[in-house]
């Protein structure tokens, strides 16, 4: 039963929730009564934050706003961001764009800062859709900045190697944490401009000037965007003092001075600051060529592990001489503190990385994942520090988010400390009166173990090449690399799962592949600590797959079907680990799953999204509140399977196909499923649920639901397909496809998409399913593929003789073309024509005499399945 009294009792700040509400106008509180998940989540955020509480009762549409928000799941990209950033200003047409800038990022906050105090998402996801909101500002800045310089001054010119001329760019290139994407909620953006060459603006009846007076002013006008407040306060505060000599160098520089700078001026710590460097807006091909030129400079093959350790602890005794003029724990700068993992992984890299480039990332908890794996620190030490970096991320999280202001030190005065402790015990669960203090003293324990003790660290980084062996035994890395660069490049990040690996590959038709992944899970004692081991585990058997099929140890149908397990073995999984969460709750939640696509089909292929919808029966109870019990579930649930950690990710969930798409709530009750496919959903739905098939082979999902609902989504599908004119399901059915051609379309010249052009593979699914539509074909439970519906469709006279060779010939053959680019290039429907490298990997595998030979191929299979498609559908 929801009680908002209760609610209101057990959040850290409960006194100003209730000022919160007691401040909200009646007709929105009255609203927001009716809305209890968007009330409760309201509510929590005035508890952490009062500057976010004020920025909600000053914008009242924020709170629809957020309650659409909380119907979708994840996190935003930067792309998406910039398309969420031009919706806004189209509503806000008359701000200044600094105001604009400073309001849309205020908005997004709330939206991301309830994700981190939920714990529906991992410090790096947090951080990492912290600095995409960065990135797009400052993208959306750039192109502001530039359409004002033009203007002024033409376009700037530079001069290629034909000594023709052409358009210069400029790379807006991030450091420190917005550099590495981690960027916290009131960080400074560190930023340098680089512009690819000199040169001459256009000018013509405007006023000609240099390339590096164009770029400075450009500079100056994305500065003043971003970064000077007008009223409201800037979106961010711009730090320029990392540029090449500092507050007194220019503000923007041609790529070829600032590489020499680096080359020839730069000290040690300039260099070190470089680790942190990428693209955050801009031209990214001159960023690339930059980090070409520099990553020598950063990573030498000759560095003396000794002398680079010794320079970077000199670098952190300078901030070590400031933190002790604190009176207070500093969760950055103390010892113990983020930036001494910083350096941690920093000072090993630029020990390291020249001999092994793949130590060169710049995100902190990847770098110590790889670190680890080097064995240049432990696996204790890799655990140790990665779960005082989540602590001491969010503690500062959570002080930045009070007031907004740039803070790391938790205050002296006791009542205002209790405070701090309760927020977090309340966003993490963890106490920190007495976990902080023994979680940075571990830190220093490395820290002092890296930096005070190297040899061992020495003697592991000149040894570190022997470690590297892949499981392919007496098959050489660069033959697996010749044959798969993806699975090639798994095996070399993940060395230590090469012996693994190889075990799991000699018995893999015969793995029990749910006793060794929970067999796993069981060692593990905490959220973050299972999803590691899941990860870890999935991968050793993933890549084992992969092996085994590239090497044509199993047919392509094993090597799907084990895929397609292993998929329903780890969505069982993951259902456990929320359920070990969610250890208050009673009962424990357990969630339905209905699988679509290559899932629902049983077809699962390397990199495949897992295109799924969940679904609850709802309480004998009947509380009020199971939407928001099961909604914090199903985030658990999706963030467990698709959230990037140290370990990596497993699948990539599509949620789309759900009731309501995007609109929708990532879980929805059966009954309401059931009666929203009888009266809502339209054709295009009908056809996708054809395919639809509850996971129900799992113990802690809810298999008998699962099973219940494909029969009822089935009985509904099929009836409603069944009472459609053939007229009107034919039309709805070419209408859709060729929607999905032309949003997939592509323009590049050298690409043929196997599965969205036409004659591809879309082609055939939706001819089979509008007949199984048209004439309730059922699929064949025992074997839902699509050569086998197709061959009932046949048998009950649904197509022809003629337009069932096409069409299953055609699917086998595109099939096999898909199989090999997702085994020999990666995940793509594109046949990558102008790749020669890529081409013959293709060519190999598909067993073709020649790219032209498959090319030919192709196209006579592409007119037979379109001929077919048409003879059927129109």
């Amino acid at each position: 039963m929801f009680s908002e009294d209760q609610i209101i009792s057990e959040l850290p700040d409960a006194d100003a929730a209730r000022r919160f509400r007691d401040a909200l106008p009646p007709k929105l509180l009255t609203r927001l009564r009716r809305d209890e998940g968007l009330y409760s989540d309201v509510l929590t955020l005035a508890a952490f934050s009062p500057l976010l509480s004020t920025t909600l009762l000053q914008n009242e549409e924020y709170f629809a706003w957020l309650g659409r928000q909380r119907s979708t799941s994840g996190g935003r990209s930067k792309e998406e961001l910039l398309e969420s950033l031009g919706r806004f200003s189209l509503t806000n047409s008359t701000l200044e764009p600094q105001l604009l800038f400073s309001r849309f990022r205020r908005r997004e906050l709330i939206r991301i800062f309830l994700r981190d105090i939920r714990r529906l998402a991992t410090v790096a996801e947090i951080t990492d859709e912290i600095s995409s909101l960065a990135d797009a500002i400052l993208e959306s800045a750039l192109v502001e900045a530039r359409r004002e310089m033009d203007k002024r001054f033409g376009q700037p010119l530079e001069t290629d190697d034909k000594g023709r001329s052409r358009p210069a760019d400029i790379a807006v290139v991030a450091l420190g944490k917005l550099g590495s994407l981690e960027l916290n909620y009131a960080s400074d953006v560190d930023l340098l401009f680089v512009y690819s060459s000199d040169g001459m603006t256009a000018g013509g009846d405007r006023e000609a000037v240099t390339n590096r007076e164009y770029f400075t002013k450009l500079a100056q006008h994305i500065i003043k965007l971003v970064g000077e407040g007008r009223g409201e306060g800037a979106a961010y505060r711009v730090d320029m003092r990392l540029r090449p000599n500092g507050s007194l160098g220019a503000l923007a520089m041609s790529l070829k001075d600032t590489v020499e700078y680096y080359r020839a001026t730069a000290r040690p710590w300039e260099r070190q600051m470089l680790i942190r460097s990428r693209s955050s807006a801009g031209d990214a091909k001159t960023f690339r060529q930059f980090w070409d030129a520099v990553a020598p400079l950063i990573y030498d093959e000759e560095t003396n592990v000794s002398a680079a350790l010794a320079g970077v602890r000199a670098s952190k005794e300078s901030i070590d001489e400031i933190a002790k003029r604190k009176d207070s724990i500093d969760v950055k700068l103390s010892p113990g503190g983020i930036r001494e993992i910083e350096f941690i992984a920093q000072a090993l890299q630029i020990a390291h990385g020249g001999r092994d480039k793949w130590l060169r990332s710049s995100h902190t908890l990847i770098a110590l994942s790889r670190l680890a794996d080097r064995e240049l620190i432990t696996p204790k030490e890799r655990a140790e520090l990665s779960t005082a970096y989540d602590l001491l991320r969010r503690t500062e999280h959570i002080l930045q988010m009070e007031n907004g202001l740039q803070t790391h030190t938790l205050p002296s005065e006791s009542a205002k400390r209790r405070l701090v402790a309760e927020r977090v015990r309340f966003a993490t669960g963890v106490r920190i009166e007495k976990e902080l203090e023994r979680s940075m003293k571990r830190v220093r324990k490395v820290f002092e173990r890296v930096f005070d003790r190297d040899a061992p660290t020495e003697a592991a980084g000149k040894d570190f090449s022997k470690k590297t062996r892949t499981a392919e035994g007496d098959r050489s890395r660069s033959q697996l690399a010749d044959l798969s660069p993806p699975f090639a490049a798994v095996l070399a990040n993940a060395p230590k799962l090469a012996e693994r690996v190889e075990q799991y590959r000699g018995e893999i038709e015969k793995l029990d592949i749910r006793g060794h992944i929970f067999e796993r899970l069981e060692d593990s004692n905490d959220f973050r600590s299972r999803l590691d081991a899941l990860r870890q585990e999935w991968t050793s058997i993933y890549t084992a797959i992969g092996l085994a099929d590239l090497f044509e140890e199993i047919s392509v149908d094993s090597s799907k079907s084990l895929q397609t397990a292993l998929a329903e073995v780890s969505l069982d999984a993951a259902m456990q680990i929320v359920q070990l969460e969610m250890t208050e709750e009673t009962p424990p939640p357990k969630i339905a799953v209905i699988a679509l696509g290559k899932l629902g089909g049983q077809r699962l292929d390397f990199g495949s999204d897992l295109d799924i919808v969940l679904s609850y029966e709802p309480l004998e109870n009947g509380q009020k509140d199971q939407q928001e019990y099961f909604s914090r579930a199903a985030e658990l649930f999706i963030t467990t399977l698709s959230s990037m950690t140290r370990s990596g990710s497993l699948y990539r969930l599509d949620l789309r196909l759900r009731p309501f798409g995007s609109k929708g709530l990532s879980i929805i009750s059966t009954p309401v499923f059931a009666d929203y496919m009888q009266n809502t959903a339209a054709i295009w739905e009908l056809l996708a649920f054809v395919k639809a098939r509850g996971i129900n082979s799992g113990v802690h999902l809810d298999s008998s639901g699962a099973k219940a609902l494909e029969t009822s989504i089935r009985e509904i599908v099929y009836s409603r397909g069944g009472s459609l004119s053939v007229e009107e399901l034919r039309s709805n059915t070419l209408s859709v496809r060729e929607a999905l051609r032309k949003r997939k379309a592509t323009a590049r010249t050298g690409v043929l998409d196997i599965k969205y052009d036409e004659g591809g593979m879309l082609d055939v699914y939706f001819a089979m399913r509008f007949l199984q539509l048209r004439d309730g074909i059922l699929d064949d439970e025992r074997d839902r593929s699509t050569p086998n519906t197709l061959s009932k469709l046949f048998e009950a006279g649904s197509i022809s003789k003629e337009d069932l060779d096409a069409l299953v010939n055609g699917h086998s053959f595109l099939s096999s073309i898909d199989h090999a680019i997702r085994l020999c290039v990666g995940r793509s429907t594109r046949l990558p024509v102008a790749d020669s490298a890529a081409m013959a990997r293709i060519v190999a595998r598909s067993k073709h005499a020649s790219p032209a030979r498959l090319l030919e191929d192709l196209t006579i299979h592409r007119m037979a399945i379109r001929d077919a498609y048409d003879s059927i559908l129109k």
